[in-house]
């Protein structure tokens, strides 16, 4: 029976090993197609990690970022081959969305400071691909309510897609605990302290809020807003990094990429590369092994408040994630959960998959709940008029508040990007406030044509990319700032 035994795992064994050789086989002949690397896609800038970046303070940090963006404008800016000198291209000097024709270059850390005393701090963490701007108008509410906002280029953002393939989430934890020290040496000791994360931001957030938990050297946030935030992300990251096992021979350099993908955003990478999705998959792994154990022995009451914008329509992160991995371990501490749910008055609703139809009501328990439940909706499904529906802490009742904002008819659904910016954005919004202020109007753009003209897929386009509900969300966090005295 034994023999029997070890003959049929070995077989299994081998069937496994067979498998496995296919799929990297198979991976590394697909990876050969679509466009070549250019030098965005090879230039590993060298920046600093964890253990350096918990030696910096923040000039420090802002010098080792000043060196690093030299270093891209040495060895890629300034090294573009002939092909590559096109308006479309962030990396072309004197391309209209090169980032050194800006006032301001959102790729980088900042901070705005108030008028007069700091009342508070508050942290602003971006998400995965991205670059600080995305947070800059939460930043700016923080700043015109008293607080010194810090914004935190992450490490491997701002620069080059290829920094995403030599870095770990270690180095954004410790570059997110020095943003909170430089919070509070600027704010001082006794007020308050905030931070708000966006997709991977959130789970940064999050993360250093658990580890504060347990150290108390580090700088405990007063209160959690998380936007879009990453506590759960899809069962194929787990497996990513075997996607990238051809690229270790340089023939198949290429399969160490998801997508490979023309660079026309100047503050977010459109290409992304295998390790990526692996370094989320980690930090969302850790993230929900400490929230598990916190709620065991109970450490997790000392968690502070968390406030969390999310739509129950997201293709990067797991909404359900949101809920059960966090939301059901919290305590009854004042927590808020706001959801977006899909349009229900949208002209596109036959084209509509049904199983999103209940997406909402699946993902919440029944009440009681610890927690504050806000669902963003249609006041019926044959109107854009939206209300909020309210469920207290502890309560079972629900009330309805009309909110004044309306479903645009030809949306059917926000998107996982499209939260943290108003209509009005430069950048991303329908109707921007300070045109072609970036090169790009990406929120603008309605592309109708023939398929196989543009240089992207229209996936990429198609994206709500502006949130309709951006002045409510405003007014959540700034009820979350205390008033002076």
């Amino acid at each position: 029976m034994r023999r029997f035994t070890l003959r049929w795992l070995k077989r299994l064994g081998l069937l496994a090993a067979g498998a496995l050789a296919a799929f990297i086989v198979v991976r590394a002949v697909d990876s050969q197609g679509g466009p070549p690397l250019e030098l965005w896609h090879t230039v590993i800038p060298d920046e600093p990690r964890a253990e350096a970046i918990d030696r910096l303070d923040w000039e420090g940090y802002l010098a080792e970022e000043r060196r690093i963006f030299d270093e891209i404008r040495r060895e890629v800016v300034e090294k573009l081959p002939e092909h590559a000198r096109r308006p479309d291209n962030r990396y072309f000097a004197d391309g209209p969305i090169n980032p050194r024709h800006f006032e301001n270059d959102w790729n980088r850390s900042y901070v705005l400071v108030p008028e007069g005393a700091p009342r508070g701090g508050v942290v602003l963490l971006h998400g995965l691909t991205d670059a600080p701007y995305s947070l800059r108008h939460v930043a700016a509410l923080y700043r015109d309510q008293g607080f010194v906002a810090v914004g935190l280029r992450v490490p491997a953002h701002g620069t080059v897609p290829a920094a995403l393939t030599d870095t770990v989430w270690e180095d954004w934890a410790a570059a997110t605990r020095l943003a909170m020290r430089e919070a509070r040496r600027r704010a001082g000791p006794a007020v308050p302290i905030h931070i708000v994360g966006f997709s991977n931001g959130g789970a940064l957030a999050l993360k250093h809020a658990l580890d504060a938990v347990e150290d108390d050297r580090l700088v405990m946030p007063d209160r959690l807003i998380l936007v879009s935030p990453m506590v759960g992300i899809t069962a194929f990251a787990r497996f990513a990094g075997l996607a990238s096992i051809p690229a270790y021979f340089p023939a198949f350099a290429k399969a160490a990429w998801l997508s490979i993908i023309p660079e026309f955003n100047p503050f977010k990478y459109n290409s992304f590369p295998v390790n990526g999705a692996r370094q989320s998959h980690r930090l969302t792994q850790a993230l929900q092994t400490q929230i598990r154990a916190h709620a065991r022995d109970g450490r997790i009451a000392r968690l502070p408040p968390v406030l969390t914008f999310q739509s129950v329509v997201d293709f990067t992160v797991s909404t359900r994630a949101v809920v059960t991995a966090l939301y059901a371990n919290l305590p009854a501490n004042g927590s808020e959960l706001v959801l977006f749910d899909r349009n229900r008055a949208t002209k596109l609703g036959p084209l509509l998959r049904p199983t999103f139809d209940t997406v909402a009501a699946r993902l919440v328990p029944d009440a009681p709940r610890p927690w504050r439940l806000v669902l963003v909706t249609n006041a019926d499904d044959a109107t854009t008029e939206t209300v909020a529906r309210v469920t207290e802490s502890g309560a079972t009742e629900e009330r309805i508040v009309p909110l004044g904002a309306t479903y645009p008819r030809h949306v059917f659904s926000l998107s996982h990007v499209a939260l943290p910016f108003p209509e009005w954005d430069p950048l991303y919004g329908a109707s921007p406030a300070s045109p072609a202020a970036y090169g790009v109007e990406l929120g603008t753009i309605g592309a109708r044509g023939e398929v196989g003209v543009l240089i992207v897929s229209l996936d990429n386009l198609a994206r709500m990319s502006w949130n309709p509900f951006y002045d409510d969300m405003m007014a959540r966090i700034a009820a979350m700032i205390p008033v002076p005295r």
